[in-house]
C-alpha cells in the first residue's frame, strides 16, 4: 500500500505509545512499517535528497507534532512516552488525529506560526492542510525549482547560436574533468566537419585516449540513422569513445543503436544536458542558500 502521509500515521503512532511505555523511533518506525503492510521497496523509499527514508522522515515529524501538542513527551533520550493529554486524544479522536485536533493545544500553534507572522494574520507555514512533512515541502520545492531552472536552460540554449552550443558542448566537457587545459580543449575541439565528425576532446590531461564528438542543436527527435552515421563515423576513425550531444531527445531506435557495441557510445539529450550543466555549475548561479541543520546528538552525550 502507499506510504501514509505524516497525519495519517499520528493516531497509530499514539497507539503504540498507548501502553505506557517507553519506545524509541526506531521502534516506533518498525511497528508502524508492519501495521501499514510496507514492502521493503517502500520502506527504503528515500527523499530526493537521499538523506532519509520518506516512511522515517514521516514518522520522526508525526512525533514532533504530537510531542509539540503534549499528547507525548521525552522523559529520557530518544524515548517517547504518551501523557495524560495523548491519551484523552485516543478517546476524542477514534478514527485519526489530524493537524486540525492539534490547533487547540498552544504548544502546537505556536510551533507553526511563523515568527515574523503579521500582527492579526496567523499564519501556518508547516500545516497548511498539506499531507507532506517541511522536509518534504523543501524537497518539493527544491525539484520544482531544478525543473523550471533545467527547462529555462534548454530554451536558451536553443536561442543561442550554433557556435555558442559547441562552446557549450566544450566549457561541458571541461567541467566534467575532460580534455585537459581550456587551450588544449579548443585546439582539440576545432570543428572538423570532417566525415560526421564535430570535434574531438582529450579524456584526460595526458591524452592518453580520445573522445570524439557530435553535437546537434536541434529541436526535433534524432533518429536511428543520425547515429548509425555517427557509429559509422566512429569506426573509420579507428574511434573508441564518442559523445552524442542533442538538444532534443532520442528515438528508441537511436537509443538501441548504440547497445551492444565493441566501442563505448554516450547520447546526451536536451535533459540530460541541462542537469549536468546544473550539476557542474555551467551557465547557472546559485541564488539562495538555505541550509537545514539537524541536531548533533553526540555533542550533548555527557560523561559521567
Amino acid at each position: 500500500m502507499p506510504i501514509p502521509d505524516y497525519q495519517t500515521l499520528m493516531r497509530p503512532l499514539l497507539e503504540q505509545l498507548a501502553d505506557g511505555q517507553l519506545h524509541t523511533l526506531s521502534e516506533l518506525h518498525d511497528s508502524l512499517c508492519q501495521q501499514f503492510k510496507l514492502t521493503q521497496e517502500e520502506i527504503k523509499e528515500r527523499l530526493s535528497s537521499g538523506k532519509q527514508s520518506v516512511m522515517r522522515n514521516r514518522v520522526g515529524w508525526a512525533k514532533t507534532y504530537l510531542a509539540k501538542a503534549g499528547l507525548l513527551g521525552v522523559p529520557v533520550k530518544a524515548h517517547s512516552k504518551i501523557t495524560d493529554l495523548g491519551l484523552k486524544a485516543l478517546e476524542e479522536c477514534p478514527k485519526s488525529i489530524r493537524n486540525d485536533y492539534l490547533k487547540q493545544f498552544e504548544g502546537f500553534r505556536e510551533f507553526t506560526t511563523p515568527r515574523k507572522a503579521v500582527k492579526d494574520e496567523p499564519q501556518e507555514a508547516l500545516t497548511t492542510g498539506a499531507d507532506t512533512t517541511p522536509d518534504e515541502v523543501i524537497d518539493n520545492a527544491y525539484q520544482t525549482l531544478h525543473k523550471s531552472l533545467a527547462d529555462e536552460i534548454t530554451t536558451t540554449v536553443m536561442n543561442a547560436t550554433p557556435a555558442f552550443f559547441e562552446q557549450v558542448v566544450v566549457d561541458l566537457m571541461l567541467a566534467m574533468g575532460y580534455g585537459g587545459s581550456r587551450k588544449e580543449a579548443g585546439q582539440a575541439t576545432q570543428a572538423t566537419n570532417d566525415d560526421g565528425i564535430d570535434g574531438i576532446i582529450k579524456e584526460d590531461r595526458l591524452g592518453l585516449d580520445t573522445i570524439y564528438l557530435q553535437a546537434k542543436r536541434w529541436k526535433n527527435t534524432v533518429h536511428r540513422p543520425e547515429i548509425d552515421k555517427f557509429i559509422g563515423s566512429l569506426t573509420r576513425h579507428r574511434a573508441h569513445k564518442g559523445v552524442f550531444i542533442t538538444t532534443s531527445n532520442f528515438s528508441a531506435g537511436a537509443c538501441e543503436a548504440v547497445q551492444n557495441l565493441d566501442m563505448k557510445v554516450v547520447l546526451i539529450d536536451g535533459q540530460q544536458l541541462a542537469e549536468l550543466m546544473i550539476e557542474h555549475n555551467l551557465g547557472v548561479t546559485p541564488k539562495e542558500v538555505y541550509e537545514v541543520k539537524a541536531i548533533d546528538s553526540d555533542y550533548f552525550i555527557e560523561n559521567e
